[in-house]
């Protein structure tokens, strides 16, 4: 619908019913339930007529729907993609803004010298920019509603690092003010040349995955979301660590490629590819959704099923498989719905009409293991039989649909509050549906260079310490609440979340008063040690003394030490040399205490946390210590055994 007061226009889905030989339906409606069509004004003559959707008057608007899209693209010889753009976006805020920025993410790979290449170094996740791959978009017309032309008003501009080569942020400055609550629409023509895959968007041989592909308008924040105290807009560049951040709005995209191929795309096609004179057109609507993707090849290897539970109302879920993988579509399948069905009871329903996921090729793994508003990429095929990363990749980009998708928290930011909520979830998946326990010592003595959670996401000194903090100790800064509360409680305190969250971008202080709320204490200590801090908890056993008292007994003194974050409940075991055992619990309120034990036998070691319980403990060296090793020779043991630790644990990191 046109978010432009005064020029909402509807039409019958007859029309279009009897044109496509069949119904549309809305996002959120089951295959049966038709939705009325809604019809855009009239284009100046020099843009396509802006393709009708359907309009929601029939279902449930869960978002603020702050923008609309209109796009038509088309997918030429050299890799290139023709766009015509209507954008309208509504002022949500209250006062006048005299311009509009938007993301140009194919920028990023516009030279060496961009600000995701510095920062990248032309690597990503295992994966290399190939030579002379380089990509980019240009704007080649920009016109208000009313024909006047804006292309002399725009301006790159690099809010976060003054890199006058980066073009990844536009500046459009406006003919008159919007006020708050007024729209704009605005026309745009652009060409992107896409660059070849290894992050993301691009091609490799004949498939394309267009994600980040189109200009995209920022997110003008209101006063309040966020924390924020004075409304604004939210401005950044692409970057090497970061993701993504945008408003909720409605999508209408008409694709255009070769007849050969195939395209699979957020949403929903509203009705069957048409084909004419080599080329085919594709046409997708979705709405509650903050972007739009898409991936075309004239190799997919297609399924569909449709899925229905208690939870899940009813998901046409599509696979688009390399041919090399086609055999496991069984699997991939399987994850998917064991995925949308826990998922919708543990953080409330999916509310879309379908999921598609792309299985890519090979040689565009670049564009594998990301996600999308109802559509992921899974991991690039091989040969080899794969073993569980294929369900494990499909599992965590589902859960990014909550995360990152339904609840849509700023992923520049707080990247923290998509990537650990959804790795914890994942783990929570694989080992309810395939008995795979995590090693979370393992993991926490992997984090080596903890950070503020709420850091922003390019600001992690490089890539492993980004991943180590936003991936791996935000997951465990859950693990860690879990173990004080229970998974029972930790449930209800994430379902709550989710709840109150669902199409409203929080942040860290949102999901800490939902803790505080449901928990009914403060969480401060916590958060500000583990989230807004840099702790990790780091218990030592400092030492072993013996005495032999007169009367035959031994007196054992042991002293232990903190030497990082708090923890409620330190486990202690002590062991004596006639095999009997203490255990005890330190409430971890002091620095250091000593604990003496009287006993027919002398101690012979303790240990810390023996069944390791505390997940945010990443220095787990310290935590035994053995009574009889000579001082020398227990020196260079330990520390033996810390450098071949660090030598393993550096091995494993991303």
């Amino acid at each position: 619908m046109k978010l432009q007061r005064g020029k909402t226009f509807l039409c019958l889905l007859l029309v279009l019913s009897i044109l496509s030989g069949g119904t549309a339906v809305s996002a959120r409606q089951s295959p049966a339930a038709a939705a009325p069509e809604q019809a855009k004004p009239p284009a100046p003559s020099s843009m396509p007529q802006a393709p009708a959707v359907p309009s929601q008057s029939k279902a449930e608007v869960l978002s603020n729907r702050v923008v609309e899209y209109h796009i038509d693209v088309s997918l030429e010889e050299g890799r290139i993609l023709q766009g015509k753009e209507t954008i309208t976006w509504k002022h949500p805020g209250r006062k006048p803004v005299n311009e509009l920025y938007f993301h140009m993410y194919p920028n990023a790979f516009a030279s060496p010298e961009t600000t995701f290449m510095k920062e990248t170094g032309g690597k990503l996740r295992n994966d290399t920019m190939p030579a002379n791959g380089y990509g980019s978009i240009t704007l080649k017309d920009l016109k208000t509603e009313d024909g006047l032309p804006l292309m002399h008003r725009i301006q790159y501009v690099q809010p976060d690092d003054g890199n006058t080569a980066d073009q990844t942020l536009m500046k459009v400055r406006l003919p008159r003010p919007v006020k708050g609550g007024e729209s704009i629409t605005l026309y745009m023509t652009f060409e992107v040349k896409l660059p070849k895959i290894f992050a993301r968007m691009g091609y490799a041989d004949d498939f394309v995955m267009a994600g980040q592909w189109f200009p995209k308008i920022s997110v003008y924040e209101p006063a309040g979301r966020r924390d924020r105290a004075e409304e604004g807009w939210n401005l950044h560049q692409y970057h090497g660590n970061s993701e993504f951040y945008a408003d909720f709005g409605i999508y209408s995209v008409r694709i255009q490629v070769p007849d050969s191929y195939t395209v699979a795309a957020t949403g929903f096609p509203i009705r069957a590819p048409v084909s004419q004179g080599g080329r085919k057109m594709y046409q997708f609507y979705a709405d509650d959704v903050h972007d739009f993707a898409w991936a075309a090849s004239p190799d997919f290897v297609t399924y569909e099923e449709p899925f229905s539970t208690a939870q899940v109302p009813g998901v046409k879920i599509k696979l688009y498989l390399d041919s090399s993988h086609k055999e496991l579509k069984a699997r991939y399948m399987y994850a998917a719905k064991a995925a949308l069905d826990s998922f919708s009871k543990w953080y409330g329903p999916y509310p879309y009409s379908t999921l598609s996921i792309v299985v890519p090729p090979q040689n565009a793994n670049g564009a594998g293991g990301m996600e999308y508003p109802t559509l992921v990429t899974a991991f690039g095929a091989d040969d080899a039989t794969p073993g569980y990363n294929l369900e494990r990749t499909v599992v965590h980009e589902i859960a990014h649909q909550y995360f990152y998708g339904i609840v849509a928290s700023n992923e520049f930011e707080e990247p923290w509050l998509d990537e650990g909520f959804t790795s914890y979830a994942e783990d929570k998946l694989m080992e309810q549906e395939y008995g795979l326990i995590p090693n979370i010592p393992l993991q926490s003595g992997q984090v080596y260079a903890p950070q503020s959670l709420t850091r922003e996401a390019w600001k992690y000194s490089s890539p492993d310490h980004y991943a180590q903090n936003a991936y791996l100790r935000g997951k465990l800064v859950l693990l860690g609440m879990e173990q004080q509360l229970g998974s029972t409680k930790m449930d209800t305190l994430l379902r709550s979340y989710v709840r109150k969250y669902r199409f409203k971008h929080p942040s860290t202080r949102d999901f800490q008063r939902i803790v505080e709320s449901v928990t009914g204490r403060s969480w401060s200590p916590y958060f500000n040690q583990y989230v807004y801090g840099s702790q990790m908890a780091d218990f030592a056993v400092d030492s072993i003394q013996l005495r032999k008292l007169e009367n035959g007994m031994y007196e054992s003194a042991v002293t232990v030490s903190k030497k990082g974050g708090d923890v409620p409940a330190v486990p202690i075991q002590v062991a004596f040399k006639d095999k009997s055992s203490i255990q005890k619990t330190w409430d971890g309120k002091q620095q250091k205490v000593t604990y003496r034990f009287q006993s027919r036998s002398p101690a012979v070691s303790v240990v810390i946390d023996p069944l390791h319980t505390i997940p945010l403990e990443n220095n787990h060296l310290n935590n035994t210590l053995l009574a009889e090793l000579p001082e020398k020779t227990e020196t260079r043991w330990l520390l033996g055994m810390t450098r071949l630790a660090e030598a393993l644990i550096r091995s494993l990191s991303w």
